[in-house]
C-alpha cells in the first residue's frame, strides 16, 4: 500500500503529516509530489500563521524514502531525474514557504525524512529522535539539489561526516551539530510544539513573513542596496504595526490581523 500525507488546521496552525505505516512512514514518490501539493496549498492560505510536519505516530518523522522504488520509479537515470525533481520540488515548496514551518521529530529522522525536516525553520525533536543518512551502505549517493539544503544548514563538515560516515547520530549530537533546535522529552514533545506554534501565532504574522524572507536575502553574498534598506521599514504602515505599538504602551496583548 502506498503512503499518504494528510493535513489538518486547528486555529491559525495547518499540521502537515507524512503516514506510511509499516515503512517508518518512508516517502514514496506520490507521497513526495502530495507534500508538495498539500505546502503549496497552505502556503496560498493567508489566515494561517504556521505549519507543522510530522511523521504519523512516534515511532518515526520520516525514515528516508521508499528504497523499494528503486527497482521501479528509481531504476534508470530519466526516472530517477523525474524522482528527485518531485523531491527537489517538495522540499522547495517547504523552503518557500512564507508562514514559519516547525518539524515535529519523533523517532527516526533518516535520508529524505532528514532533508524535508532540513527545510524547515524549526526542528523541535524528542530525546529519543535519531538521525542519519546511511546511504553509503545501499550503494548510492545525496542528489546534489538535496544535499544543498543540508549544506546551508550545517556546512560542508557536518555533512561530509553524515555522509561518508553513514551513522546514525542521536537527539543530543544532533542539536549539537546544528541539525535540530531543541530537544525536549519525547512525552512533552508534542506540547512543546503547540507552545512553539502559539508563539508563533501571538507575533505579527507579516513580521515573521519578513523575517524568513530578510534571512534568505541576507543568506546571499550581494551587498543590501538602498532600497532593500528602505523597504526594510515596510512595517510602518501596517496596521499589525500600530497595534503592536499601542498594545505594548497599553500593557495589553496585541491582536494582530496580518494587515
Amino acid at each position: 500500500m502506498p503512503g499518504s500525507i494528510f493535513s489538518s488546521v486547528t486555529g491559525h496552525i495547518a499540521t502537515v503529516t507524512i503516514a506510511n505505516p509499516g515503512k517508518l512512514n518512508a516517502v514514496d514518490l506520490g507521497m513526495w509530489q502530495q507534500l508538495e501539493s498539500t505546502i503549496r496549498h497552505h502556503s496560498e492560505d493567508d489566515s494561517l500563521r504556521c505549519i507543522v510536519i510530522r511523521g504519523e505516530g512516534r515511532d518515526a518523522f520520516a525514515a528516508g524514502g521508499d528504497l523499494e522504488e528503486f527497482l521501479t520509479a528509481r531504476n534508470t537515470v530519466d526516472r530517477a531525474m523525474h524522482y528527485h525533481d518531485c523531491v527537489g520540488k517538495a522540499l522547495k515548496a517547504i523552503a518557500d514557504s512564507p508562514q514559519p514551518t516547525v518539524a515535529m521529530i519523533h523517532g527516526a529522522c533518516i535520508g529524505g525524512g532528514l532533508e524535508i525536516a532540513g527545510q524547515c525553520d524549526l526542528r523541535i525533536a524528542g530525546e529519543s529522535a535519531r538521525f542519519g543518512a546511511p546511504i553509503n551502505r545501499a550503494g548510492f549517493s545525496m542528489y546534489p539539489e538535496e544535499m544543498a539544503g543540508l549544506l546551508r544548514l550545517v556546512g560542508p563538515a557536518v555533512v561530509l561526516e553524515i555522509l561518508l560516515e553513514g551513522r546514525i547520530l542521536s537527539a543530543t549530537e544532533a542539536l549539537q551539530k546544528g541539525l535540530i533546535s531543541r530537544i525536549v522529552a519525547d512525552a512533552r514533545l508534542e506540547d512543546e510544539v503547540q507552545a512553539a506554534g502559539k508563539r508563533i501565532c501571538d507575533g505579527a504574522p507579516l513580521v515573521a513573513r519578513w523575517h524568513k524572507q530578510w534571512v534568505r536575502r541576507l543568506e546571499q553574498s550581494t551587498p543590501l542596496t538602498e532600497q532593500e534598506l528602505r523597504d526594510s521599514f515596510g512595517f510602518l504602515t501596517t496596521e499589525d504595526y500600530r497595534e503592536g505599538l499601542a498594545a505594548f504602551l497599553q500593557k495589553r496583548k496585541p491582536d494582530f490581523k496580518g494587515c
